[in-house]
């Protein structure tokens, strides 16, 4: 299973060049501004914004395919549900469930306001390093220190859950191939059948994870890594003039979505 989840894409855009700190503000404001206001001209307007990023970011779009295909079941899942379950006036009938014509708008919009939000997240994780998004992460953090918080180890372990997303897909998919070539069986009888069939899987997926963080540890200590340390870094972070005008245009897409 190829997946984009979580993974950085090398290349030279206007994106990947700007700071850090800047496109994470800027995707947490346009995935907070998507749930305050529902109407359709203001999804199309972060849905074009979307689309012309994708674009600048000179990412391959089957990679964005790649990070929305995995979440396909729940934008289906949404639409089904809200297609079925809302109250209104019926449109049409499947047997003891009908389709409201408030159903089926209610359901096109948050099924489309899903997408939007995972390109608007998928931008921010292929246009930016681990390393990058974890700077970011800790210097956004600092303000909770005040309250002894380990914001710096806590954006550590953010990164790295996320870095690891797509390698124990890869593996798990190994596995699987493994157990199906001895005969094992995923996809039949019933729901009990199936979770017992899981375990061959499960079980090495676990022994493998707990060797890559043995190996991630042993590699974090032979590079000296001490918790709570006073760190240094190769590549400081400065916001420049572009990465300001890039808030500036983010904000204007917010303001330009509350007022059509």
């Amino acid at each position: 299973m190829r997946t984009a989840i979580a993974q950085y894409y090398p290349a030279e855009s206007v994106l990947h060049r700007r700071d850090p700190r800047v496109k994470f503000v800027a995707v947490a404001a346009i995935a907070v501004a998507l749930f305050t206001r529902d109407a359709f001209a203001a999804l199309a307007v972060y849905g074009v914004a979307a689309l012309v990023a994708l674009i600048v970011s000179h990412v391959p779009l089957r990679w964005y395919w790649r990070g929305l295909r995995p979440v396909l079941w729940l934008i289906g899942l949404t639409f089904v549900a809200q297609l079925f379950f809302v109250p209104g006036p019926a449109l049409a009938r499947l047997g003891p469930l009908k389709v409201s014509s408030r159903g089926l708008e209610l359901a096109t919009y948050l099924s489309l306001r899903l997408i939007v939000l995972v390109l608007v997240g998928s931008l921010l994780t292929l246009t930016t390093s681990p390393i990058s998004l974890t700077d970011a992460i800790a210097w956004l953090g600092r303000p909770l220190r005040r309250l002894r918080l380990p914001t710096e180890e806590i954006a550590l372990m953010m990164t790295i859950a996320l870095r690891f997303i797509p390698t124990l897909l890869v593996e798990a998919e190994t596995i699987t191939r493994a157990q199906r070539a001895r005969g094992a069986v995923f996809d039949r009888g019933g729901p009990l059948r199936r979770a017992r069939a899981l375990l061959p899987l499960l079980v090495p997926l676990f022994v493998v994870s707990f060797r890559r963080a043995d190996e991630l540890a042993l590699a974090m200590e032979a590079r000296c890594y001490r918790p709570g340390a006073p760190r240094t870094r190769m590549h400081p972070l400065q916001a420049r003039p572009s990465d300001w005008a890039l808030l500036a245009l983010v904000a204007a897409v917010i303001v330009l979505a509350w007022l059509v």
